[in-house]
């Protein structure tokens, strides 16, 4: 019969008659439940912040190789953007979420064939998805960009970059959903291997394909758009033999499973929560940005500067969020809710401080980081305004950012979800009155950090205080077993 029941111990050894008998986990499985939590939270956050740094530089590079394009290329790209880093956030942050919390309980539970039923549950998810990405952009793309401010030849370019990523969606989402089934297994090494090991070739194709150079076409615009689809092709065929692969832990068959709607539900309970948060923070910025334009170029320029600066916080806090979300879940499965609560408050308090001493450092020297873009006074002033008010709060957004993660893990993303929605509406009711009665961008700034700061205690005070372990012990919804588990 599979373990169904608590573990009684961080072991994950049956310690009766006195004597430690076979472990009952893959030992990957075994050091999330019974390793030391900060040391091991460490270790498994340094691959998944260098696969960000990574990821964030491919955008950097193909955005300096289209520019030469002209103006027009790069506005083009520019209009499209927006919408492939919803794809990513969804599918690698809030559906990935949801894949990574599902595999880690199965596992923690003792589930092992639904951990690797799981795997092509997740699968099929991404398959629905890309699909939907796929025909909303290329039947709505031409509207959207359009709305967006997008015409003549910036509105061509945008129509062809998005063409090629989104008629390839599908791929960027099983990329995306065959890491998060290995993230789920506590294993961060290998997605961020083979993404590292994309980029480096990513990063010379792109100007090869964009100007054609030696034995490759000239592609123009389309030419960055083709080298992104061929890498996450590639890297979903590398993640998929590897889920295939005895080294394994989850293995992804095809072959006796049984689709079962429990086991889609495990997924999108969580997934689905997650990729509205994703909704409400893309809306929160528009919106903030809509106030701050209100002041002119020269603010938004400087807004749009200093905010760069929470895009770097971003590889800390998810670095931290996908062992986050890997230990949680698993303890939660193995029943070892202490010890689940002693992670999640953990790596919210490393997330937490080295958020802070970032922000407390561009509050007191906004200028050495806005002047590494522009030196215009006014866009300066702005910047510093936004970095005096947002950035001694840069700590709570830490905290609350790596409870969400944590909170995916356990998968009760209730409280996350509500956070989030005070932050949204903080940010538009308060940047409305400061806009409508004072016309003081930094209160309008205020606004913004105390949106901040009410997402982040939002979610400290909602775990605090037994969010995840009501009256029911904290105990997910159980799974039906399949037989191949009994």
């Amino acid at each position: 019969m599979a373990l169904a029941t608590a573990v009684s111990s961080p072991s994950p050894f049956d310690r009766s008659a006195g004597v430690a008998e076979k472990p009952r986990y893959d030992p990957r499985t075994a050091a999330l439940i019974g390793g030391p939590i900060a040391s091991t939270l460490v270790r498994l956050a340094a691959p998944n912040m260098l696969v960000m740094l990574a990821q964030s530089s491919v955008g950097l590079v193909e955005t300096y190789f289209v520019g030469k394009l002209g103006t027009d290329a790069l506005a083009g790209v520019a209009l499209v953007f927006p919408v492939v880093m919803l794809m990513q956030m969804m599918s690698a942050g809030a559906m990935g979420g949801g894949i990574s919390s599902a595999i880690a309980r199965a596992l923690g539970s003792g589930r092992r064939a639904d951990a690797d039923a799981l795997a092509l549950h997740a699968l099929i998810i991404a398959v629905v998805f890309g699909l939907a990405f796929t025909f909303a952009l290329l039947v709505g793309g031409r509207w959207l960009y359009a709305e967006m401010g997008g015409s003549g030849a910036a509105l061509a370019a945008a129509l062809t970059y998005s063409g090629v990523v989104f008629a390839a969606a599908i791929l960027v989402w099983l990329f995306n959903s065959l890491a998060n089934v290995i993230r789920g297994t506590g294993n961060m090494a290998t997605p961020a291997i083979v993404t590292c090991a994309g980029v480096v070739v990513l990063i010379p194709l792109s100007p090869c394909l964009i100007f054609g150079l030696g034995p490759f076409p000239r592609l123009g615009v389309a030419g960055g758009a083709v080298a992104v689809v061929m890498y996450y092709a590639i890297g979903s065929i590398v993640l998929a033999a590897y889920l295939r692969s005895d080294r394994s832990v989850v293995r992804l068959t095809f072959a006796g499973v049984q689709l079962r709607w429990a086991l889609f539900r495990d997924i999108l309970r969580v997934g689905l929560v997650a990729a509205l948060v994703t909704v409400q923070t893309n809306l929160t910025i528009a919106i903030a940005t809509g106030f701050v334009g209100a002041f002119g170029a020269a603010a938004i320029a400087g807004y749009g500067t200093a905010s760069r600066l929470e895009y770097l916080l971003i590889p800390l806090v998810f670095g931290l969020g996908g062992p986050l979300v890997a230990m949680v879940g698993t303890n939660i499965g193995a029943g070892l809710h202490d010890r689940a609560l002693r992670v999640a408050w953990i790596g919210a308090a490393i997330a937490a401080g080295l958020c802070e001493m970032i922000g407390l450092g561009a509050a007191a020297a906004p200028r050495a980081w806005l002047s590494l873009f522009d030196t215009d006074p006014a866009m300066i002033d702005a910047g510093s305004r936004y970095l005096h008010a947002v950035g001694p709060v840069y700590g709570l957004f830490g905290l609350g950012m790596a409870l969400y993660f944590a909170s995916q893990g356990a998968g009760r993303l209730l409280w996350p979800l509500l956070a989030n929605f005070a932050r949204l509406i903080i940010a538009a009711c308060g940047g409305f009155l400061a806009l409508r009665f004072t016309g003081n961008l930094s209160h309008v700034f205020a606004a913004l950090a105390l949106a901040l700061a009410a997402f982040g205690l939002i979610n400290a005070a909602a775990v605090a205080g037994g969010a995840w372990f009501g009256r029911n012990g904290g105990r997910a919804r159980p799974i039906t077993p399949s037989p191949a588990n009994s």
